[in-house]
């Protein structure tokens, strides 16, 4: 008998990768959520990618979320409490361990609302991006202007900027719900204001912060640049073997 051989056919898989804004952003807002100043404190709602893609509204509501049960986002209301309690705001609350935890549950639920009406809620209904953007660049005085202006301009899931109603709004929709928690001697409209204009204000010093120190002193801080190439240009690769 002659020898017999026999080959194999050869054969080619095309495998295609498909790299969606969804994807992009997930990843990017799992960097986000390592972020944190001294080690300690969160800076989740901060991007580093100036092109970073925007969130999908779940992901708007996990970030929410994610920043509202943290340890740090809890103890903080707890040392709101105690210093108010010390020094008896809001004494309709009484004092003891009853007016402590309804000190403790106001603080708490100030901050909780705030987190989901202007990060969640208003943003995801408007489709605007709640994140600050980091510049980083220009002279001290541009970048400055930029941080305050971030109070009432914000950049849309479009990629343009445009009024921040989420943060205007969302500010005062948790304003007016403190009404419903604060001892009745408190309420009104002048509670309201107070508390719009104090999560305004500490929003624009909060943003002043991030853009001349708190990258220097945060933990976890992400910025790649491929990933605003990508975005600028979507691909789909292709891999064979």
């Amino acid at each position: 008998m002659p020898p017999v051989a026999l080959e194999v056919a050869s054969a080619m898989t095309n495998v295609e990768v498909t790299v969606t804004r969804h994807d992009i952003a997930e990843d990017q807002m799992h960097f986000e959520e390592k972020q944190r100043v001294l080690g300690i404190f969160p800076n989740f709602y901060a991007s580093y990618i100036w092109h970073a893609a925007p969130l999908s509204t779940g992901q708007k509501f996990r970030l929410a979320l994610r920043t509202s049960i943290d340890p740090v986002s809890i103890a903080i209301p707890a040392i709101i409490a105690g210093t108010e309690q010390s020094e008896d705001t809001f004494n309709g609350y009484g004092q003891g361990a009853q007016g402590f935890a309804k000190r403790f549950g106001a603080s708490y639920a100030d901050s909780v609302s705030s987190a989901f009406f202007a990060g969640a809620i208003l943003p995801s209904l408007l489709h605007q991006d709640p994140r600050y953007f980091y510049k980083g660049t220009g002279s001290i005085m541009s970048r400055a202007f930029y941080a305050i202006s971030t109070v009432v301009i914000c950049k849309g899931d479009n990629g343009r900027w445009q009024p921040n109603y989420s943060n205007v709004f969302g500010n005062l929709a948790s304003a007016s719900l403190s009404n419903a928690y604060y001892p009745a001697g408190n309420r009104g409209a002048r509670l309201t204001i107070d508390n719009w204009l104090i999560g305004t204000g500490s929003g624009a010093i909060g943003a002043l912060f991030q853009e001349f120190l708190v990258k220097k002193i945060s933990r976890g801080v992400h910025s790649e640049p491929g990933i605003e190439t990508l975005l600028e240009t979507p691909k789909t690769p292709r891999i064979s073997h």
